[in-house]
């Protein structure tokens, strides 16, 4: 039997033989009209998307790479409360080669990171708010403890998005009006739910990882479907590796 080839598939670029620049330019393909909604995320072949309860496990340099490129591009980094305890994040703060192509590029040297919190279950004297070298946004709701939200003001700008949940469309609308129009989400699965749910996602960033963790594992998404599947096209394909580094934006 004659051995099945692939042929004329050309494959995709290589991570480690593009520079930052090349890589910067790709995803900012199409990506020019504002608000746009990035979405960022690293999972296993199988679906999971966390290595015994957290992405790091799943992620390798070239993930980290562009994660960090990502970055770059961005006027405001958005996470959820529980991601953000979970994968210990600290003040947003990019490297200084990251710095000086945001300033090249208009942006401010550090994006701005808002905290997306329904109960303002944060601690004001965190890094995350004394180490900020932007003030960062707290995104909440109307039933969150007025002296949470207080202690919170001291340290962020604290802005209700919806009564017992932060609502993703007004989530966009507010920091657009803000003049962050470029965001970038970076989890969990239940705002990635919301963002999809109310269609507010123009692009998904996604590291396949060339793993099986079969488990318990969560999903990159969850929480509330769309009314109709939103659908996707793919923009690029990176590789490195067994790693695919994956562009799909909005069909």
């Amino acid at each position: 039997m004659t051995e099945p080839t692939i042929g004329k598939v050309l494959p995709p670029p290589v991570v480690d033989e593009l520079s930052d620049d090349d890589i910067a330019a790709l995803y900012s393909v199409g990506a020019d009209e504002l608000p746009w909604v990035r979405v960022n995320f690293v999972t296993s072949v199988d679906g999971a998307a966390t290595h015994e309860g957290l992405s790091e496990g799943l992620s390798n340099g070239a993930d980290q790479r562009v994660f960090g490129i990502l970055r770059r591009l961005c006027d405001v980094v958005v996470v959820g409360a529980g991601t953000v305890r979970a994968e210990g994040y600290s003040a947003m703060r990019v490297d200084e080669a990251s710095m000086r192509a945001r300033v090249a590029n208009g942006l401010t040297e550090h994006p701005v990171f808002a905290i997306v919190s329904a109960s303002l279950d944060l601690d004001p004297a965190s890094p995350i708010f004394t180490d900020a070298p932007e003030r960062p946004i707290v995104l909440t709701t109307e039933i969150a403890r007025p002296d949470f939200r207080e202690a919170l003001a001291e340290v962020a700008d604290v802005i209700v998005c919806g009564h017992e949940r932060v609502e993703a469309d007004v989530l966009v609308r507010v920091l657009r009006e803000r003049g962050l129009g470029r965001i970038h989400c970076e989890g969990g699965p239940h705002l990635f739910g919301d963002l999809i749910a109310a269609v507010e996602l123009d692009e998904l960033c996604l590291t396949m990882s060339p793993r099986l963790e079969a488990g318990v594992a969560t999903r990159i998404s969850a929480g509330a479907s769309p009314i109709a599947p939103v659908g996707l096209r793919l923009a690029h394909a990176l590789v490195s590796g067994d790693t695919l580094l994956l562009r799909y934006v909005r069909g």
